[in-house]
């Protein structure tokens, strides 16, 4: 079903792609330093839901109606960037501190799921890239394109999930380290509303091209 030499040539760009440093890290980075390591996991949980959605919407041609229409580029780019500064604010405001090792801090587990999804999925630079860096990949002549889309979008789904989980875990025990201090806790919860407000905007400056 798949041209296993562009296959090949896929898996070593996608590996390229996942383990560069981008807005989604980064965001997870921030989830898990306010919440922790299972915070930090699930955040990428919700980053690699989010994506496998705009797999879906690549492999049905539904993405391809952000290049026909940049008015709905502009509408989802301004969410996304609301969307990022209220939790900017929300983390700059959060004044909690584990009292003990494990205590709950931040986001819950779930909202934490939900916001790494929603912040993927108000990003329509992803939706770009999507329509961008998955065809390049697909032989039209082998047949079952909707399926070749399919197992390039879940397998770059797969790949930025373990690696996301881990930086997410990784952060996640270094805060709960670190959060056993009033003061650190609270510069971990300024830090990621920093990165918030960073990734809001680098989201409102960049071009669509």
């Amino acid at each position: 079903m798949v041209d296993t030499s562009l296959y090949a040539a896929f898996l070593v760009a996608a590996l390229a792609l996942v383990v560069s440093p981008g807005p989604d890290m980064m965001f997870i980075v921030a989830m898990g330093g306010r919440g922790g390591p299972v915070t930090g996991v699930m955040a990428a949980a919700g980053v690699a839901s989010a994506m496998l959605v705009h797999s879906v919407a690549a492999m049905l041609g539904l993405s391809a109606l952000f290049t026909a229409l940049p008015t709905l580029y502009h509408v989802l780019r301004w969410a996304g960037a609301a969307y990022l500064l209220y939790l900017a604010v929300k983390a700059f405001r959060d004044r909690s501190v584990p009292v003990e090792e494990g205590a709950a801090v931040g986001p819950g587990r779930r909202r934490a799921f939900w916001q790494g999804a929603v912040t993927n999925l108000l990003n329509p630079k992803v939706i770009l890239f999507n329509v961008a860096f998955l065809p390049q990949f697909v032989n039209p002549g082998l047949g079952h394109v909707m399926g070749q889309f399919f197992l390039l979008g879940v397998t770059i789904v797969v790949m930025g999930f373990v690696f996301d989980a881990s930086v997410g875990l990784l952060s996640g025990r270094l805060s709960d380290l670190l959060r056993r201090s009033h003061r650190v806790a609270r510069a971990l919860n300024v830090f990621s509303g920093t990165i918030f407000t960073g990734l809001a905007v680098r989201l409102l400056v960049a071009s669509p091209k």
